[in-house]
């Protein structure tokens, strides 16, 4: 097993979506209100082209395992990004990729002058949330910004 690591490409719009949906299919969080139901989940290479965004790929001999990314969401405090669609296939989890993915994501928003990172989860994906949280991600008590997945009841701060 070679894991590469690499920015989102044309290419990768269907082979991530695809990884998104089945991982919300896993854990019986396929719902309005989520990146599961969200148009932009089909095209993120497009949605990536934004100033101050940046979205990583894993993938394993040539397949995607996995993704993260930083977004500027609409509404979010001055120097706040998001990290946003991440995740990993299962088969892969719990080996430090994830990690990995997400730590890269997290130097590139230190590297675009960031100074937080906000997250929004679910209760259901809480081996993801003590990943956060031994990332330095807190919980705070509110939503932020306009991400527009309301379905998402676990709201996340970290302090670059």
């Amino acid at each position: 097993m070679e894991i590469h690591f690499r920015n989102i490409e044309q290419g990768d719009n269907a082979g991530i979506a695809s990884l998104i949906r089945s991982v919300f299919r896993e854990f019986g969080i396929a719902r309005p209100g989520t990146v599961y139901f969200d148009p932009t989940t089909d095209n993120l290479y497009e949605l990536f082209r934004v100033p101050g965004s940046i979205y990583m790929i894993a993938e394993d001999d040539g397949k995607i395992i996995g993704g993260c990314g930083i977004y500027p969401t609409e509404n979010l405090p001055d120097g706040c990004a998001e990290l946003v669609k991440y995740y990993l296939d299962a088969s892969y989890r719990g080996k430090g990729i994830g990690r990995k993915l997400m730590d890269m994501c997290i130097d590139s928003a230190r590297e675009m002058g960031y100074r937080q990172l906000y997250l929004e989860s679910l209760p259901e994906l809480g081996r993801a949330i003590s990943l956060y949280q031994r990332a330095g991600f807190r919980f705070i008590d509110h939503k932020m910004g306009d991400a527009g997945h309301f379905g998402c009841t676990i709201w996340m701060m970290k302090d670059l």
